[in-house]
Formats: structure tokens, sequence, C-alpha cells
């Protein structure tokens, strides 16, 4: 008698809301729901695996839940025959995750159960309407999602709270749904804005403000994770002087509403401030503190801070420019703490530079490129052998077909590629070319153009961290052999 093969099932639940009060909520209705179905098909040898792959508080519109990577990786692990679930949307709501899913299950020759639905991928048939259904569960949520998005709309259209992350002058009725003034706090607020009309500067503003203690604002997450009560700096304090709550205002895109809440600051007040701000925009828009592109962007680090360093320049009189480059992190606080703070982008590329020509002219480096710049010849001149072998075949094969106009085409071709093949050949990579083409940095520099400055640089350094004494480079140990691979394409090309 043939042997009754086991077939281990794996239950998967989701819920959106962890609901966890109830001692008997919908992921336990749907395991329960699930472990009936396997119960009807004990005389096939299913049998329920003990693990619990529950997702409660997730949403099924991404792949990023716990319980869910638990599965994948049994799957995976051939811990289990048999995947079920109560309805299809709580396994994905994505028709592109459902069908990578569908496919991870097939690879690993797993079944698919939807218990409700009545639907498996043990057949064609019901691997399209699984496609069928899931595309519909997909329109559902984006309806839903539409819905959802238009309800906020119109409520913020009625001056109502619609949540997100917690303000310094107010606290949230979550039973009302309404947002409450928190009275120590609105102090704050005001005294920030009389404040700012004084002294004109997000900065200075956000100096006095930790000088007298004042803190952002301080708030617990459902989570029971921590957030705010930090010093403040520049973004906190525009973002607080823009912020229309406080004029008893509810912003939706680019309009703003009458709100539900009490205003901490007067509208008239709030409307001087905004015009005080974009008046400080345009003065000192061509003046000072725009940003630039330069060749070190992206790879010139604070060596204090360890964040990154931006470009940017001062117009002085006669419309001559100084540029330099800042430490962003230092630039976002209230006040400078950063020893190296901002250095001029003159010195700061003409030292790396310097640093980049010392490095090329050492024995050692000039010979590694020596040496990879010859492997590389080396290739270019088989391949090259190896194209001028198969026109020649390919021309001996139209002379003996009478194919004229085939025979000038490979010809012409055949022609191109023996001159290559000589320009190789006659002007092999010596160490003098290696060294030559680094030994006068100024002049490379000065022929590229700004983006070609940008590329070389991102090609062959990794990080530059900026000191107070000096720099450190850290070059890209492949850098070198992307450059000579360009170099000899360029040489190759001109000859």
């Amino acid at each position: 008698m043939e042997e009754k093969k086991i077939v281990r099932c794996g239950i998967y639940t989701r819920k959106s809301h962890d609901v966890m009060e109830s001692a008997f909520n919908s992921l336990d209705a749907q395991r329960e729901s699930a472990e009936n179905y396997i119960a009807s098909q004990k005389l096939n040898g299913w049998v329920a695996l003990p693990d619990h792959y529950d997702d409660g508080g997730f949403t099924g519109g991404n792949m990023e839940r716990p319980a869910l990577k638990q599965l994948l990786a049994d799957v995976e692990n051939g811990k289990i025959d048999c995947v079920l679930v109560y309805k299809i949307d709580r396994l994905s709501r994505s028709l592109i995750d459902f069908t990578k899913l569908i496919e991870l299950f097939n690879k690993h020759n797993v079944s698919f159960i939807s218990v409700t639905q009545q639907f498996s991928t043990i057949d064609s048939a019901g691997r399209m309407m699984l496609n069928i259904l899931i595309t519909f569960s997909q329109f559902e949520h984006e309806i839903i999602r539409d819905r959802i998005r238009d309800k906020v709309a119109a409520s913020k259209r009625r001056g109502k709270y619609c949540g997100g992350s917690p303000v310094i002058g107010y606290d949230a009725d979550i039973e009302k749904k309404k947002l409450v003034v928190n009275g120590p706090e609105a102090e704050i607020v005001r005294y920030a804005f009389r404040r700012f009309i004084e002294l004109g500067s997000g900065k200075e503003l956000a100096c006095d403000l930790n000088e007298k203690g004042y803190r952002t604002k301080s708030w617990t997450s459902k989570k029971e994770l921590t957030h705010g009560g930090q010093l403040w700096n520049q973004s906190h304090v525009y973002r607080m002087l823009r912020n229309p709550l406080y004029a008893g205002l509810v912003k939706h895109n680019d309009k703003t509403f009458p709100g539900e809440h009490e205003a901490i600051i007067a509208p008239e007040e709030w409307h001087q401030i905004q015009a005080s701000l974009k008046d400080n925009q345009r003065r000192k828009g061509g003046d000072s503190g725009v940003r630039i592109n330069s060749p070190l962007q992206g790879v010139l680090k604070c060596g204090h801070c360890g964040g990154a360093m931006g470009a940017t320049y001062t117009e002085k009189k006669g419309g001559k420019r100084y540029a330099y480059y800042i430490c962003m992190t230092d630039y976002k606080r209230a006040q400078s703490i950063c020893p190296v703070r901002s250095v001029p982008a003159g010195d700061i590329e003409r030292t790396v530079l310097e640093q980049l020509g010392a490095v090329f002219r050492t024995p050692t480096l000039v010979a590694d490129v020596y040496f990879t710049a010859k492997k590389l010849e080396q290739a270019e001149c088989e391949r090259l052998a190896a194209d001028k072998a198969r026109l020649l075949r390919e021309l001996e094969d139209a002379k003996a077909s009478g194919d004229t106009q085939r025979m000038r085409d490979v010809a012409r071709e055949l022609i191109n590629v023996s001159k290559e093949l000589k320009s190789w050949a006659d002007v092999p990579v010596t160490e003098q070319d290696i060294s030559g083409a680094f030994k006068d940095m100024d002049s490379l520099w000065e022929a590229l153009f700004p983006v070609e400055r940008q590329r070389l640089i991102k090609m062959l350094i990794e990080k530059i961290e900026v000191r107070e004494d000096g720099l450190d480079i850290v070059l890209k140990t492949d850098g070198m052999t992307s450059l000579v691979t360009e170099l000899s394409a360029l040489d190759s090309e001109a000859v």
C-alpha cells in the first residue's frame, strides 16, 4: 500500500490595524477558518504547521511585513508545501507583488489556497482566476485610497484637523479630532514670532530660543517612541514661522482655509511675517548663500561633523564671485561649533589636484597603471585581429558567390579595422605615456569642461575629508583602470 504524503500547510494572516485587546480578533478568525479547511483535507495528508505567520497592523500594499518574510524564508527552505490565506488580499493587494509571490511558490512547488474564495494555483484555470481577482482587489484598494484623499481634502476645506506630526503650541484631542492650544508652548510660539520681527534672522532666533532653554515639540508616538525635544535650528524656526496653523488656518496643497482650532498668532501678524520672509529671500537670493554645482560635490565631507560639504558663493561689488565649500551639518545649526565651517573652493580644489598629481607620479602606481594599460592594449589588439580574420573570411565568401556589393562593404570595413589594428601596433603604450598623461594636472584640469571635471573626480575619488589641519583623500581602486580605458579609447580615436 502506497504511503500517504504529508502536506505541510502554512497559514498566513494579515490585518491592517493591529487590535490585540480582544481575545478573538480577525487574525484568530482567519486562522481558524484555514485550520477548518485543512481539517477537511485530513484524508489527503494535510496538516497545519504550528508556526503562526501573523501580520497585525501591516498594509497589503507592499511586502515589508515580518511574518510574510518569515513565511517566504520557510518556503525557500522547503519547510512548507501549501500556503493558505483567508482571502487573496490578505496576502497582497499589489498585482505585481502577488505575481512575484506566486512565481516563488511555483518555483518551490508550493500550492496556494484562498479559503473563502475557493481558488488555488493547482491548475492554469485557477491561476488565471487568481490574477483576475487580484486585479479587482488592487482596483478596489486604489478606489479606497482615492476616497481617503478626497475625504482629507474635503475635511481640510472645512478647516478640520486631519492628523500628522504634532506641532509646538498645539495638542491633538483625538476624541474630538481637533487641535487644542497648549498654553506653555503657545507662549514660546508667540515669543518666537515677536523676536523674529525684531531680529529678522532665523539663525539668530534659533540661538535666542536655545539660550532661553526652549526646545522643539516633544511627543511620544503610538509605538512609545519619543520624538522632538531638540535644540532649535534654522529649519525648525522657518518651518514654524511658515506654518499657517498658528494663524488659525488649515493648508491643503497651495490653498489655506479657516480652521476650527484657535489661532495663537493674529492673522495679520502671520501675514506680516510671511512678507518679511519673502523679502529676506529676495534680498539674499542674489547676494549670498546660493548653492552651485562643483566638481567635488558628493565626495567632499567634513572631517569634524562627518556630513557633506556643499558649494556656494558670495557675490561682491563689481560682480566678482567668491566660491567656497561649507559644512552643511554646521550650516543648519543655530550656533556654529564646527572648526572646519567653510573653505575656499579654489584652495581646496588646487590641493586635491596637487595630491592627485603626487599620487599619479609614484613609481608603483605608474607601474600598476602601465600593466593595466598593456592588458587593455593586448585585449583590444586580439579583438581587432579576430575581427580582421572574420572579415577576410567574409570577403572570400563574397568573392565566391559573386556578390559585388557585399565585397565592397566588407572591404571597406576591413580597411578600417586594419588601420585601427596598425595604430595600436605602431604606437604601443609606454610607462612614459602613463606618467606624462598626469604630469601636469593643472593643464589637464583646465582642458576639461565642468561636467567632465565632476565625472573625473567621481571616477577616481571615493571620499575627501576636510579637517582643520589638512585633508584625507580615499581613492577608488577601480578608478584608474576606468580612466586608462577611456584615455586609451580617446588616443585610438585621435590616431
